[in-house]
């Protein structure tokens, strides 16, 4: 029995000791690596702003009467110079007739008080007329050139008032919901009654607020080759719209109460996406830095200390590093200011695979 149970116990021990021995070490993991990228950059700082057309107009009825026409599509593009709307015109193309046949009979009075006095001139030689005649007949001609000139006067303002009838696009731009349907009086001629506004949206304005501080930090920057008036702004998630804009306006004073100074800058928009109203993010240059070290942000981890990354030194073995960052560069690279030098190698992928200490097989991309 005793040497059953030695038996036994020589057995788990020997168990147990096999257990207890090191695994051996299998092949380095193959891990995906690459050195820093050198070149030049240009910083950048995103402000939110807002877009404004370059004109909003009001589309007002200066006349009275009903609409009896309206030529167009609300929310659609309009062309300068296209018809809008019709107000019943009746009325006032009757008082350019009136007003044309007044102009007429004046002529005609100018006409011949015109030539009476150019007769009674004739006849003063010969004392066949009396001179008070004749200063009479001048008093006719000037008094007969006067009414002429009233006469061409209310034929304009007939043809004005007739022309208030067809209210037509002072400029090109989109066009909002009308306020009058077709049908209704309106009572134009003491007070104009608004029908709609259109958007001169060809050019409009990105509206903005920039921290006094970092306007002045970079005008100062200027002088090292950075563009200060031009610009990108982005609209919608995902920067779904993405263009250049141009400065030109800056407040002459700081908004005591924000700090801030107001900026605007200027943006075609031929193809009339863009809208009043939206809201964008201005990415704007602030400094300039010739040989900024760049590594790739998807390969820079986060712990309680701060920033890291993976290095690989020149034993092929993986390497714990702290570094301090700066902004992100083309959307996926970012600005590495302390940590890495040019040429060291860094651990792109994979962070979780690997530890401080391991050895690997680095793959170069």
């Amino acid at each position: 029995m005793k040497k059953l149970f030695f038996a036994m116990a020589l057995l788990v021990t020997t168990a147990c000791y096999k257990k207890a021995e090191p695994a051996t070490s299998g092949a380095a993991l193959p891990i995906d690596v690459s050195t820093p990228i050198v070149r030049e950059v240009t910083l950048t700082r995103e402000y939110p702003g807002y877009l404004k057309a370059d004109a909003t107009i009001p589309i007002v009825g200066r006349v009275n009467g009903n609409i009896i026409k309206r030529n167009f599509t609300e929310g659609s593009r309009v062309k300068k110079g296209d018809l809008l709307y019709v107000i019943e015109p009746t009325l006032y193309d009757n008082a350019v007739t009136q007003a044309l046949a007044n102009l007429q009979t004046a002529i005609a009075q100018q006409e011949y008080a015109q030539s009476n006095y150019e007769r009674m001139q004739a006849a003063i030689s010969s004392n066949a007329v009396s001179k008070i005649e004749v200063l009479q007949a001048k008093s006719n001609v000037e008094s007969s050139n006067a009414a002429v000139d009233n006469a061409r006067a209310a034929l304009n303002s007939a043809r004005t008032k007739q022309g208030y009838c067809y209210i037509k696009a002072p400029v090109d731009g989109s066009i909002s919901l009308t306020k009058q349907p077709t049908g209704a009086y309106i009572a134009g001629e003491m007070s104009p009654v608004e029908l709609c506004h259109l958007y001169k949206d060809d050019l409009m304005y990105a509206f903005f607020d920039i921290p006094d501080i970092q306007w002045f930090r970079k005008a100062l920057a200027t002088n090292g080759g950075i563009d200060q008036s031009n610009i990108t702004f982005t609209l919608g998630e995902g920067n779904i719209i993405r263009r250049n804009a141009t400065i030109d306006y800056l407040a002459p004073n700081v908004n005591t109460g924000t700090g801030t100074l107001q900026i605007r800058a200027e943006l075609p928009n031929s193809d009339g996406l863009l809208k009043s109203g939206s809201y964008i993010s201005i990415i704007m240059p602030y400094d300039k830095i010739d040989n900024a070290l760049l590594i790739k942000d998807a390969s820079i981890g986060t712990d309680q200390t701060g920033k890291f990354i993976y290095v690989i030194n020149d034993s092929n073995e993986v390497e714990y590093r702290r570094i301090e960052t700066g902004s992100i560069i083309d959307d996926t690279l970012r600005l590495v200011t302390a940590g890495i030098e040019p040429g060291e190698r860094y651990v792109t992928k994979a962070l979780l695979k690997v530890r401080n200490g391991m050895p690997i097989t680095p793959i170069m991309e």
